[in-house]
């Protein structure tokens, strides 16, 4: 089962994949989301050969959903249309920036000069938390 996970945003999106067992989550890359975001899309899922995309959702803190979230669902809503035959799955994305942000400072990253990288950390950080629940659920079967 090989994923993606896509941290949507207005001005760039990032993605991750996962390894071919479902296992282990990469930072692939951060495209501009612009006119051609959905034929690069389509690219990176028929290359990589996934079965499943994992769409970050973000909400507030009390769980509640804001304007943000409301773009993320109608790109997921777009995906549906695009990606016939690979499961679409909405995530909970809430702190995956501050996680990748995180990452990236602990590994010396300068934060600043990381921006174009920080958003396929996030992409990371939500398709790995995914990955790990679906593994999470296998075990308790």
């Amino acid at each position: 089962m090989r994923c993606l996970g896509i941290d949507f945003g207005s001005s760039r999106i990032g993605i991750a994949v996962s390894d071919d067992l479902g296992m282990l989550a990469h930072p692939l890359e951060t495209i501009p989301n612009d006119s051609e975001f959905l034929s690069r899309l389509q690219q990176i899922a028929l290359e990589k050969g996934v079965s499943r995309i994992v769409v970050g959702i973000p909400r507030n803190m009390d769980g509640s959903y804001g304007p943000a979230a409301e773009k993320a669902k109608l790109f997921l809503a777009q995906l549906k249309s695009e990606f016939a035959g690979v499961q679409l799955i909405a995530w909970d994305e809430r702190l995956t920036t501050v996680e990748a942000q995180r990452l990236l400072h602990a590994a010396g990253r300068d934060i600043k000069k990381s921006r174009p990288v920080i958003d396929q950390v996030a992409a990371q950080v939500l398709l790995q938390s995914y990955l790990d629940s679906v593994a999470e659920a296998g075990s308790a079967e």
